[in-house]
């Protein structure tokens, strides 16, 4: 029931980050460009195969599909996020759009954290752990009653982690940064005085 409950949270996380990136690919293609990792031509490729790669593993994840080579692939794709974000992060580069569930709008600042990159290599050893579950799991390997509760588990957990996050947008709308309120009191200290 848990490895079921862990594949389906870790897809459906999946497909709420690849979803998005698929309908903005402007917006996919600015956040890759904006890592600076790959020469110009791999940009635009990469724009195009990560959503894609994204939702075919989350919906595979949800789905059970008894293949460990599904979880090991997610583990791969986390690894390669943990390591754009911790090569940026080391050259100093928070500036950047994570990309990780969708896009920033114009008026907000994006920033990456350490917190983004732990979280990438959180979520690829999970899904590692999943690829090395001993006797595997999923439709094929674990009984029907047993899915239907791990599913029933990780539903609810999603629906619950959606909703306090709804929540927190409904009571701090708008809100923003501490470093941009203080934009505007670091400008006028450093102009000169009348």
């Amino acid at each position: 029931m848990i490895p079921t409950a862990v594949s389906a949270l870790l897809g459906g996380m999946l497909l709420l980050a690849g979803i998005p990136k698929l309908r903005d690919r402007r917006g996919m293609l600015q956040a890759v460009q904006g890592y600076r990792l790959l020469p110009a031509p791999l940009e635009r490729l990469a724009a195009a195969v990560l959503p894609l790669a994204e939702v075919l593993l989350g919906a595979f994840l949800v789905a059970g599909v008894p293949a460990p080579v599904v979880p090991a692939c997610a583990a791969a794709l986390f690894l390669m996020f943990f390591a754009a974000l911790a090569l940026n992060l080391l050259r100093g580069r928070r500036e950047l759009d994570c990309g990780c569930f969708a896009f920033r709008s114009e008026s907000h600042t994006p920033r990456i954290s350490w917190f983004h990159a732990i979280r990438a290599l959180l979520l690829a050893a999970t899904a590692a752990g999943l690829a090395l579950v001993p006797g595997g799991y999923g439709i094929a390997v674990t009984p029907l009653p047993e899915q239907a509760l791990g599913l029933a588990l990780a539903a609810l957990v999603f629906t619950a982690v959606l909703g306090a996050l709804a929540v927190h947008a409904v009571i701090n709308p708008g809100r923003r940064s501490l470093d941009s309120h203080l934009a505007y009191a670091q400008h006028e200290l450093r102009s000169p005085s009348r």
